[in-house]
């Protein structure tokens, strides 16, 4: 397959993979055990379920738009106009 007919470069596989790695650590920060019937668990509204785990998902949804959107420069800057 040629590369020039790839929709995104190296880069943006590059950030597109941290960003799904930001997002699954998101959602193992929100992750826990959970209340029955029998036991009240108050871990659940900790800090770290409730405040910081949905920032941090957030951010990895953000950087894979920023990962699509992303366009590399050019590095053929060889070809000029004649004057």
């Amino acid at each position: 397959m040629d590369k020039r007919n790839l929709a995104f470069g190296k880069m943006n596989f590059i950030l597109l993979a941290i960003g799904v790695a930001v997002i699954i650590l998101g959602f193992l920060l929100m992750s826990g055990s959970g209340t029955t019937e029998e036991t009240f668990n108050p871990e659940i509204f900790s800090a770290m379920k409730i405040k910081v785990a949905p920032v941090v998902t957030f951010l990895g949804f953000i950087s894979i738009i920023v990962a699509i959107i992303y366009k590399p420069k050019d590095k053929d800057t060889s070809i000029k106009e004649n004057d």
